[in-house]
């Protein structure tokens, strides 16, 4: 059985790192953070980070 809780907060982290490297890359324009390396590089770590939640949101429980 899925954790809901986990898997939303994956999707969040998701989109929040995709968000950071779409700005860190310059795709995304508007920000301090637009075409900033650092946010380059932080963002796919952080949608690895989200991944990995939403893997053990779905997995859910082992019984």
């Amino acid at each position: 059985m899925a954790r809901p809780l986990w898997v939303v907060v994956g999707v969040v982290v998701v989109l929040l790192g995709l968000l950071w490297t779409l700005q860190g890359t310059g795709v995304i324009e508007g920000s301090s953070m637009s075409g900033t390396t650092t946010w380059a590089v932080i963002g796919p770590i952080v949608v690895l980070v989200g991944v990995v939640v939403l893997v053990v949101g779905f997995r859910g429980r082992r019984s």
